[in-house]
């Protein structure tokens, strides 16, 4: 998998929450020149690595309408942080790609114009939930990513599946943590981050806003259902895991750490952490997350990226086509071949499935108990009030459901008092 989804999470899943803030660095690409107003050229603004399937499959796409695409190289955080400055000055490409999260807030804000699904039918509803923003269309999606379970096969003979293996692993000496005495680092997950818990919380009936991700007004941080899966995870925090576990800054660093010196033998990350296993020869397997003890999938966060049009595109027609064209199925195929990331058009996502690559498989089975994460501008919030939900309870400075409690009540004044 490529490293921009290492970037997706490290600012995508943040950027909500800073989003005057979170420029991620360039990679040297020069700004965006002006748009073409005669219509003859469409400036397309995409990351590094995506560079050459642009060039791959445009040479149809510039005979069948007419038109030469301009493309630009430019970090994607970085485009779409500038596009409030850059589009009303006349410099802004007429299509670029934006991280999921990001869609609803720019589309809210005037910066991306209303498009149409022209492959609505290869879309299923959780995909048109990541574009969608008030009812309104802001991109089509390209790209589908979600957490999943790898586990080292030098230590286990099959995936587990269900958490009673995890929890099995997790009384194996094998993994005891020779630094303190009576935890175990069988089973690791980083917990500490939202992200990663929320999977759990809503497997156990927790939700951010309403059914559908879109009312503010309906947090279920702190219902039963999400107390349950917070007190779960607290066992695992105070009972098993070693207090590294507990630090929200290191707890990551700590997980791949024991994952690949051999020491845990079954963690949840997510795609972008594949390559650096890869690099270090580790002999690893992914799979779906097991089932969780009440019966339920865990439900992480479904994310991923969509291409979009700049509201202030003089050539938005074109722009249309292109956004119908490269995620048609034959391009999304070739996407999937030439990037190796999971494509969000159906049927290029079975193909995809069809080469039997583990991680490829898993994402695609996972993001199908995945939630679209919430786009609505009020997202920000939850990523700052829920920060320190599951240390609170973890650490013991908190019950489970007074962490949660503090957590709803940080978000909802905060929503009250900016929205």
């Amino acid at each position: 998998m490529s490293k921009q989804l290492l970037k997706k999470i490290g600012l995508g899943a943040l950027s909500l929450g800073f989003i005057g803030g979170l420029a991620a660095c360039g990679n040297g690409g020069s700004s965006t020149a002006a748009n073409e107003e005669d219509g003859k050229t469409l400036t397309i603004s995409v990351d590094s690595g995506y560079k050459d399937y642009v060039n791959e499959i445009k040479t149809k796409f510039e005979e069948d309408n007419d038109v030469k695409i301009k493309l630009v190289e430019k970090d994607m955080f970085e485009q779409l942080e500038s596009l409030a400055l850059d589009g009303p000055a006349g410099k802004a490409p007429d299509v670029m790609m934006a991280a999921y999260d990001r869609i609803g807030a720019l589309g809210q804000q005037g910066h991306l114009a209303e498009v149409k699904l022209g492959n609505e039918a290869d879309y299923n509803d959780t995909d048109k939930a990541q574009v969608t923003y008030e009812d309104k269309i802001y991109g089509a999606p390209a790209v589908i990513e979600t957490l999943v379970l790898y586990y080292n096969k030098d230590l286990v003979d099959t995936a587990p599946t269900t958490f009673k293996d995890l929890e099995a692993l997790a009384k194996d000496e094998r993994f005891n943590f020779e630094s303190e005495e009576g935890t175990n680092t069988g089973f690791l997950a980083k917990w500490t981050d939202f992200y990663y818990s929320y999977g759990l919380i809503s497997g156990y009936g927790g939700y951010v806003f309403g059914e559908d991700g879109t009312d503010p007004s309906e947090i279920g941080l702190n219902n039963a259902g999400a107390v349950e899966g917070i007190t779960y995870a607290t066992d695992w925090f105070q009972n098993v895991w070693p207090k590294g576990m507990q630090d929200i800054k290191s707890a990551g660093d700590f997980v791949n750490q024991q994952f690949m010196s051999n020491k845990a033998a079954a963690i949840i990350d997510g795609p972008w952490q594949a390559q650096t296993y890869q690099e270090n020869d580790l002999n690893y397997g992914v799979s779906k997350i097991p089932t969780l003890n009440n019966g339920e999938s865990y439900q992480p966060f479904g994310g991923g990226k969509g291409w979009v049009v700049s509201n202030y595109s003089k050539n938005k027609e074109v722009a249309q086509k292109w956004l119908d064209y490269v995620t048609n199925t034959e391009n999304q195929e070739k996407f999937f071949e030439m990037v190796n990331e999971v494509p969000a058009n159906q049927a290029a996502r079975e193909t995809a499935k069809g080469t039997n690559d583990e991680l490829t498989t898993a994402v695609i089975e996972q993001y199908e108990t995945a939630q679209a994460m919430p786009n609505i501008p009020e997202m920000a919030e939850v990523w700052t009030g829920a920060e320190n939900l599951m240390f609170d309870a973890g650490s013991g400075r908190k019950t489970p459901k007074e962490s949660a409690d503090d957590a709803v009540k940080t978000i909802s004044e905060a929503i009250e008092q900016k929205y």
